[in-house]
């Protein structure tokens, strides 16, 4: 009998908050842990075994990459901590690829038949780079992107207009970082559209959203859990979501080769599609902005000399 099963690569605290969001959401029927410390891995294991008992029925165990090959979703959170002192997610490039280079060439050796689901950051970057050294196919790599960004603005509007947050219709789009841009000219509450002033301030809050969370309390997990926990509902549930995830924009876009955030169903295979928006000149124009931005940073990586090391 096929069980749904969810490899977390990375059981820090990103990693083990998404498992203990997976297990009690329900989402997912196994989860695997995957860590250089097996030990610590082992330690977080028998914590979330400790909640199960509370919540649904989950087979929660500690594994090795060869796991990975037949998980319907691999979740990669390892990565380098972003402390408060660093100016952006872009900051530390080369140790964070270098780490994820690793990571996904041992996955890689197993051929892993599900998706490839990156949350560490930069994640734009590295979900370029994980599609780069993975080999599959672009719609099976994916990262987390600007769900999160997404949910932060969608939390706010809601706060500001006392309307339920799942009724607020409004994306970020473009790079999870400083250039992520917030579609405005669509933004709406059941038809009904937004003052542009009030857009542009809560915007800017949500931009730096994450950065006054780390400033507050060293690291951000909750959020970004709950987010993956999203995709990978989507994702296990064939569910036809339309999430903005970051994947490889399309070639109809003209934005070049680069991964970035765009509002996607998101089903079995990872990328069904990336839909079609409406944008105007503004945001047309950052949305190229934020693509180049992306592109300058991934020319810093050499892929044929890391793939050859």
């Amino acid at each position: 009998m096929n069980v749904a099963r969810v490899a977390i690569v990375g059981a820090g605290a990103v990693g083990a908050t998404t498992a203990y969001s997976l297990l009690i959401s329900g989402t997912a029927p196994e989860i695997v842990l995957i860590n250089r410390s097996r030990e610590f891995a082992e330690g977080q294991m028998h914590d979330l075994k400790d909640a199960a008992l509370f919540a649904h029925s989950t087979r929660v165990a500690v594994g090795d990459f060869a796991d990975c090959q037949s998980a319907d979703v691999v979740i990669i959170t390892a990565g380098v901590h972003q402390t408060p002192g660093m100016r952006s997610r872009l900051d530390d490039l080369d140790e964070s690829a270098a780490i994820l280079r690793e990571i996904v060439l041992e996955i890689g050796r197993f051929n892993p038949l599900g998706v490839l689901l990156i949350a560490s950051n930069p994640v734009d970057i590295l979900t370029y780079a994980a599609w780069k050294w993975s080999g599959l196919p672009a719609n099976r790599v994916i990262g987390a992107g600007t769900l999160l960004d997404t949910s932060r603005f969608r939390r706010r509007l809601g706060e500001r207009y006392d309307v339920a947050t799942e009724n607020v219709h409004a994306y970020i789009i473009g790079e999870h970082g400083d250039s992520q841009v917030p579609l405005l000219s669509s933004a709406q509450i059941a038809g009904v559209h937004f003052r542009e002033a009030d857009l542009q301030s809560l915007a800017r809050e949500t931009r730096f959203a994450g950065l006054e969370i780390q400033h507050a309390k060293g690291a951000t997990y909750y959020g970004i859990a709950s987010a993956l926990t999203h995709i990978t509902r989507a994702i296990l549930r064939d569910e036809n979501a339309a999430l903005t995830v970051s994947s490889l924009a399309p070639e109809s876009m003209g934005l070049g080769t680069v991964c970035l955030s765009l509002p996607s169903i998101i089903n079995r295979n990872g990328v069904a599609r990336v839909l079609p928006i409406s944008l105007n000149d503004t945001e047309r124009q950052g949305l190229e902005a934020s693509a180049q931005i992306l592109k300058q940073h991934l020319a810093l990586l050499d892929f044929q000399e890391l793939a050859a090391a």
